[in-house]
């Protein structure tokens, strides 16, 4: 009986000791200095918001593979770090819409097509759907990417402001031949009228992908993921603001991505692949994660971890974050499971009405049955700075933030080490 204590108290002493050893290499590593500077290189002016088919939006791409090969990841597939795609930008030269007898302002009209003429009639055969709050519009979309029937969207007022996100842009991996247009419309139309002309051409994005090779599990991954785009450069505000720097939405996923790359490359005792991930294209319909997406064999994706404006603070105050879907399987209550003993808590997301599990960059590989997650503190009914030029990193808390990448790093432990491998995603629960 002495023997078994003697050795249990050692093992104790053992595992703190080795846990204290960990920590301590987090901290440091994952420092509020260095967390900082991240964030405030990938939301600063120089980078002009990140907007999509712009110079800035590379200079980040660059920023975030730079920070990779530092780190000692290898390329995914490839001598560098991007996965390359393209997307037919379209641009309308003519558009006249008219429901029910009222002119609609090209203001108010967004179009998705991979034609370059529309001729749109009450007698064609379209689908036709109303969004009447905000929160709709991304299911919508992929509603509309899942169909074949050309789509009317028809958008209430509080929508007004998102409907630019979508006017230019059909990725050309999507194999979509119907056409969409979103008009700002109150009511159903007695009689439609559309008629546009489009020019349509190539333009080239690209996600940010490194990997750390798993030891003894290589062929089973576990991916951290974040979007590196933002809204750009818009009007300017009555302060002479114009830049949409994006600090929360989401430079601060993908600062946590790199702080995370950079501590596990520095452990080197993965046992299954790590897959690090900066998508572009979320903000105008999530092409970057879709695109990534495809091609994966679902079963040797152990989990995804993407990470969604962390930088404030969630409802319930610092050390907590929210997970989406945490219903779906059992990934949060192994994440919580390995917080035992820290004030860190992960809750089930709180705004469920919102389908914030479809709306962000784990959907794709959801949709397949991989556990894949999103982890945010966004307040998604009272965040005043989201999508608005005020997002910058004056308004976040730093501490909270880098304590709350801390404890990603560590809640993953397990599923890292191939010591847990969390339920799969019921697809057909899946809208």
């Amino acid at each position: 009986m002495q023997r078994i204590v003697y050795i249990s108290v050692l093992f104790s002493l053992l595992f703190c000791t080795t846990f204290g050893a960990h920590a301590q290499k987090m901290d440091k590593i994952i420092s509020r200095k260095e967390v900082t500077l991240v964030e405030q290189t990938l939301s600063s002016d120089a980078m002009e918001g990140r907007a999509v088919f712009t110079p800035s939006i590379d200079r980040a791409a660059d920023f975030i593979a730079a920070r990779f090969k530092a780190a000692g990841l290898q390329p995914w597939k490839g001598s560098d770090y991007f996965q390359p795609f393209s997307m037919q930008h379209v641009t309308q030269d003519m558009v006249q819409v008219s429901l029910g007898g009222v002119t609609i302002p090209s203001s108010q009209v967004a179009i998705q097509t991979s034609k370059q003429s529309l001729d749109w009639t009450s007698s064609d055969s379209l689908q036709i759907v109303t969004v009447d709050k905000e929160h709709n519009l991304g299911m919508i979309m992929q509603l509309y990417r899942k169909g074949t029937q050309d789509m009317l969207i028809l958008l209430d007022s509080a929508n007004a402001g998102r409907i630019s996100r979508y006017a230019n842009g059909l990725a050309d991996h999507f194999p979509i031949t119907h056409s969409l247009v979103m008009v700002v419309y109150s009511g159903q139309p007695t009689a439609i009228s559309i008629h546009a002309h489009s020019q349509i051409t190539e333009k080239p994005l690209k996600n940010v992908v490194g990997i750390l090779p798993g030891k003894s599990r290589p062929d089973e991954y576990v991916i951290f993921s974040a979007h590196y785009d933002h809204l750009g450069i818009g009007k300017p505000n009555a302060q002479g603001d114009s830049i949409y720097n994006g600090a929360n939405d989401d430079a601060s996923g993908t600062t946590a991505v790199l702080m995370l790359a950079k501590y596990f490359a520095s452990r080197h005792d993965n046992e299954r692949t790590i897959v690090f991930a900066a998508f572009t294209a979320e903000e105008i319909g999530e092409y970057g994660s879709q695109y990534f997406g495809k091609g994966w064999n679902a079963d040797q994706v152990a989990a995804m971890f993407n990470i969604e404006m962390i930088g404030t603070t969630s409802k319930w105050g610092t050390n907590s974050a929210y997970i989406t879907g945490y219903e779906r399987s059992d990934f949060g209550k192994i994440l919580q499971r390995n917080l035992t003993g820290t004030p860190f808590q992960f809750y089930p997301d709180p705004y469920t009405t919102q389908n914030l599990f479809y709306r962000s960059d784990n959907a794709s590989l959801a949709r397949l049955g991989v556990p894949a997650h999103t982890i945010s503190t966004s307040k998604m009914d009272n965040e005043p700075y989201y999508h608005q030029l005020g997002d910058e990193i004056s308004t976040l808390d730093m501490d909270n933030m880098t304590q709350i990448i801390r404890s990603i790093a560590l809640s993953s432990g397990t599923i890292i080490s191939g010591q847990d491998t969390p339920s799969r995603v019921d697809t057909s629960a899946l809208r």
